[in-house]
C-alpha cells in the first residue's frame, strides 16, 4: 500500500513537471462580432403586422466553434487557439430582431418561441462567415440568406440573399475579426433593405 501512495504522488509531480519541461500552456482566446447598435426605432402608427424571427441555421463547420478559414475552395480550416466566445448563428439572430425593431415595420419584432401569436415568420441561415487565404491577399466573406412566410397561409412573401466580401489589412485573427464585423453589418444592412413593408399591406417582394 505504502509503495504505491510513492507512486502515484511521484507521477503527480512528474505531471506538475511537464508545463515546465515542455514551454507554458497556451490558452484559447475567444471572440465576438461588434456591430454598431440600430437607432431607435422610428414612431409609426399604421404599423399592426407582428414578425418572430427563427434562429438562424449554418452548416455545421461553422458551428463547431472555431474561427474558420479556407486556404482553398476546397479546404476548411480551423484555428485550434482562436474560437467564437457566441454561436455565431445567435449573434446574427439577435442582429436581424435588433434591425428589425429599429425598422418600425412591424408592430411587435422577437424571437420564434413556438406561439402562433404573429402574423409573420422569418427563417434564415449563415452560409458563410470565414476568412479566405486564396486569389491573393487574406479577406473574409459573409453570406446570409432569408425568407418571410405569412404564419396564417404558409405563402413566401419576402426573400433574399446577400454576400459580402471584405479585404483584411494585416493578416492576424483579430484584424481578420474586427473585418468579419465590419462585413458582417454591410451583409446584413444589404439583406434587410428594403425592409420588408408587410405592416403596411405591401405585396410579397423579394431582393436583390
Amino acid at each position: 500500500m505504502k509503495r504505491t501512495l510513492m507512486t502515484v504522488v511521484f507521477a503527480l509531480a512528474g505531471i506538475a513537471i511537464l508545463p515546465g519541461c515542455g514551454g507554458k500552456i497556451r490558452y484559447a482566446n475567444y471572440y465576438t462580432l461588434n456591430l454598431p447598435a440600430p437607432p431607435d426605432p422610428p414612431a409609426r402608427e399604421d404599423a399592426h403586422a407582428t414578425l418572430a424571427i427563427r434562429e438562424f441555421r449554418a452548416p455545421t463547420y461553422l458551428r463547431q466553434g472555431a474561427i474558420v478559414y479556407k486556404a482553398s475552395p476546397e479546404q476548411v480550416g480551423f484555428y485550434a487557439y482562436h474560437r467564437w466566445a457566441t454561436d455565431p448563428c445567435e449573434f446574427v439572430t439577435d442582429s436581424v430582431v435588433e434591425r428589425f425593431r429599429a425598422s418600425g415595420s412591424f408592430a411587435r419584432v422577437k424571437r420564434y418561441d413556438g406561439r402562433a401569436d404573429i402574423n409573420y415568420v422569418l427563417s434564415g441561415r449563415l452560409e458563410k462567415l470565414e476568412e479566405i487565404d486564396y486569389e491573393g491577399g487574406v479577406k473574409v466573406e459573409v453570406s446570409i440568406s432569408a425568407e418571410m412566410t405569412n404564419l396564417v397561409t404558409g405563402a413566401t412573401v419576402w426573400t433574399n440573399t446577400v454576400s459580402e466580401v471584405g479585404d483584411v489589412d494585416k493578416h492576424d485573427v483579430p484584424a481578420v475579426v474586427s473585418e468579419m464585423s465590419h462585413t458582417m453589418d454591410r451583409a446584413i444592412e444589404k439583406l434587410l433593405t428594403p425592409a420588408p413593408g408587410l405592416a403596411t399591406g405591401s405585396t410579397a417582394t423579394k431582393g436583390n
